[in-house]
């Protein structure tokens, strides 16, 4: 394939100097290598087409969507692969010559992970930005910045990398289009100079890196608190904004829709669908959309063992800033995972004291009440502090976990293992911590229901059914299991020949930790896992209605980020979920919300418990799990991802994770994103509150389709 090459060699590099040395800035965007331009000369019959047609003018590629369902094309690199490792960034202009507003979305070697997004008016040209996320850094890189998902200069690293060098092939395809939209892209081209410290960096100038607030030491950004007169100021003018914007004049004291119809009242939340599209409704029987956010609490604390030199200025041991070191141990992966307990400190608290004295905890509780009304948020939602949501101000979800009872010693986890519901530890250990409710959550109004759990790993229709075969002879999960195969065939020999084993007895079976063929075992194993998501949902639902039989079981927010396009047969419990769940419920970290519906022949709510995207323009490392150009940008992807489930007729609400930025130098299993709606001074991001009060106080007529 012939391509016309340009070699761009002008960089411009955004830095600071800092003593002597320079250190390049991650959000510096620079001119770069241009990769492919369209002029003459380049061959279209080389590009892959499904869903598309394709073409050149103008110096520019147009796609034409052929159909709704996800139009895309491969470019291929024509000498095998492109060399990107000195870019932080690969972006292309994109053109919207259609007639609707269309989204495009590029992926650097087909990984899910790594890919960038752009939503474009009608008319308007804008550049997609993909960050390249590449693997853990250098050894000796990393024995010196580690506990961070991401360090300065760009390196940001995610599951399933790319290789900057090896950039083989763009997957570039338009989401939730209708046939016949039109986009051009051009300028194919990297950008933003890569380049973290070097050892001889770290060994001499770098350290300390983080400030007295717990901010990059050697960058400058729009926003950046220098002092503790900034800090005090800033509160003022937000203030001054707070009493500008009091919230959305429609809306009841719970958020609902007050000049919308009126349902039935029954003083707590529930779920109706009306004109043909799910809805929460409020106590006064308003029609509700759950417009909210993760994480409404003071803490954000960073590990400081063996990194103390990260910091220029932490607290004396006899000052009063000392009560905000702590210890921890929750480490499910990362550099502190198995290293036992580990200290921190919480610059997130140390700010709000700085900014609000003694009284902190509770300003800063009454302040983030004010904020969200304000923000065009009616909703406090997953692990956030109770302090704040007992207010009673704002509606708010509870959160609950089945994890203190027995788990199923032979399965695995992204989070931790699965705890074994044929176990009574199950139901126990759930309903004591129910019982903590009763004067709290169970019976108030304000509260819309429980999510029990996070992000279980459910894997695949076999996944669960063979933790069980590889857990102890008295795992209550796998006796269950036995005796289900005893029903069935009665004998050991008539299951040795279907599974191709020689156990002596089902008590060999119960013995035997080693998974069967999993090809012989395939319909045994995939009954069993129905069986144990029937238990599993049946009693999570059971304790919830018995001790809050007011509130609304939520389910265990599915991690199916990619769902239902890319499912990889992952789905399978969401149907099982539906007979149990009042609201099913997902993380979705996409940059799309329109097409999540539920399987087949289900109609039931669904609701979004976490999504976010990120940018490095903000003194940041990392721009979380889906990431934008920039500030600006970020906001107009949370207007393109709530107005797209508005839009939805089962999704009743989308919450974004989290309220507070994330610790520059991480938590403890390394997540150090820029997804906070205020930064660890407090300071809110100003293009993400515009975005979400643009969105926030329309949400009913958009809703109702005005």
């Amino acid at each position: 394939m012939k391509q016309h090459w340009l070699i761009s060699v002008i960089i411009i590099i955004s830095s600071c100097h800092i003593a002597g040395t320079v250190f390049a800035q991650a959000a510096g965007k620079v001119e770069g290598q241009v990769l492919l331009d369209f002029e003459e000369g380049f061959d279209v019959g080389e590009v892959e087409a499904s869903n598309a047609e394709i073409g050149i003018g103008d110096g520019r590629l147009r796609i034409k969507a052929t159909s709704d369902k996800l139009p895309r094309i491969v470019i291929k690199a024509p000498e095998g692969h492109w060399d990107l490792s000195k870019y932080i960034y690969l972006a292309m202009d994109v053109r919207n010559s259609g007639k609707e507003k269309a989204s495009l979305s590029c992926r650097l070697n087909d990984k899910g992970w790594v890919d960038g997004s752009i939503g474009v008016p009608a008319g308007q040209t804008k550049t997609l930005s993909v960050l390249i996320k590449r693997g853990e850094v250098a050894e000796e890189i990393g024995q010196k910045l580690f506990g961070m998902n991401a360090i300065p200069g760009g390196h940001v690293w995610i599951w399933d990398p790319v290789d900057a060098a090896r950039i083989g092939e763009l997957v570039i395809f338009m989401r939730e289009v209708k046939a016949g939209q039109v986009v051009e892209i051009d300028n194919i081209r990297g950008e933003g100079l890569y380049k973290p410290p070097t050892v001889e960096e770290l060994e001499t100038t770098f350290f300390p890196f983080i400030d007295r607030f717990g901010q990059y030491m050697h960058g400058d950004w729009p926003g950046k608190t220098h002092s503790l007169e900034e800090l005090k100021s800033s509160h003022k003018e937000e203030l001054a904004d707070l009493k500008k914007h009091a919230g959305p004049a429609d809306w009841n004291k719970y958020g609902g829709w007050a000049k919308g119809p009126r349902l039935e009242v029954t003083g707590h939340f529930r779920v109706q669908k009306y004109l043909g599209k799910w809805w929460l409704v409020d106590p006064e029987g308003r029609l509700f959309w759950s417009h909210g956010i993760d994480c409404v609490r003071p803490y954000s604390s960073t590990p400081i063992t063996e990194r103390r030199h990260y910091f220029a200025e932490l607290a004396e041991a006899d000052s009063p800033l000392a009560k905000f070191y702590g210890k921890g141990r929750w480490a499910p992966k990362g550099y502190y995972k198995g290293k036992g307990e580990y200290e921190t400190f919480n610059f997130k608290a140390v700010n709000l004291f700085r900014k609000f004295g003694t009284e902190w905890e509770r300003r800063h509780g009454e302040l983030a009440q004010r904020r969200l009304r304000s923000w065009g948020m009616n909703t406090i939602a997953n692990w956030s502090d109770e302090k704040i949501y007992l207010l009673r101000k704002t509606p708010y979800f509870a959160t609950l976990g089945t994890g203190g009872g027995r788990k199923l010693e032979g399965g695995e986890g992204h989070w931790r293992k699965f705890a074994d519901p044929f176990d009574v530890s199950f139901e126990e250990k759930l309903s004591e911590r129910l019982a903590k409710e009763k004067e709290k959550s169970a019976d108030d109004p304000w509260c819309i229901g429980y999510f029990v759990d996070n992000e279980l790993t459910w894997g695949d229709d076999t996944f669960l059914a063979l933790g069980a075969l590889k857990s102890p002879a008295d795992q209550p999960g796998k006796k269950a299991f036995v005796e289900q195969l005893k029903g069935k065939y009665e004998t050991i020999e008539k299951l040795n020949a279907v599974w191709g084993t020689s156990h002596s007895s089902w008590g060999g079976l119960l013995a035997c930790c080693e998974e069967p063929d999993k090809e012989k075992a395939e319909e045994d194993l995939k009954e069993f896992c129905v069986k144990f998501a029937h238990e599993y949902f049946r009693k999570c639902r059971d304790v919830v209605k018995k001790a809050a039989p007011k509130k609304l079981y939520m389910g265990c927010r599915f991690d199916f980020h990619f769902y239902p396009e890319e499912m990889l047969g992952l789905e399978w419990p969401i149907p099982i979920a539906a007979e149990y769940c009042d609201v099913v419920s997902f993380n979705r970290y996409r940059y799309v919300a329109k097409s999540l519906v539920p399987p087949e022949g289900i109609d039931k709510p669904l609701i979004i418990g976490e999504f976010h995207t990120g940018a490095l323009d903000r003194g940041m490392f990392h721009t979380g799990l889906r990431s934008s150009a920039n500030q600006a940008e970020r906001g107009e992807a949370y207007i393109d991802y709530v107005e797209g489930a508005l839009e939805n007729r089962y999704i009743v609400g989308t919450h974004w994770f989290q309220y507070g930025e994330q610790t520059t130098t991480g938590r403890g299993d390394g997540e150090n994103y820029q997804v906070g709606f205020v930064d660890i001074c407090d300071r809110p991001y100003k293009e993400t509150i515009d975005a979400c009060r643009k969105v926030g106080y329309k949400i009913y007529e958009y809703r109702m389709g005005n």
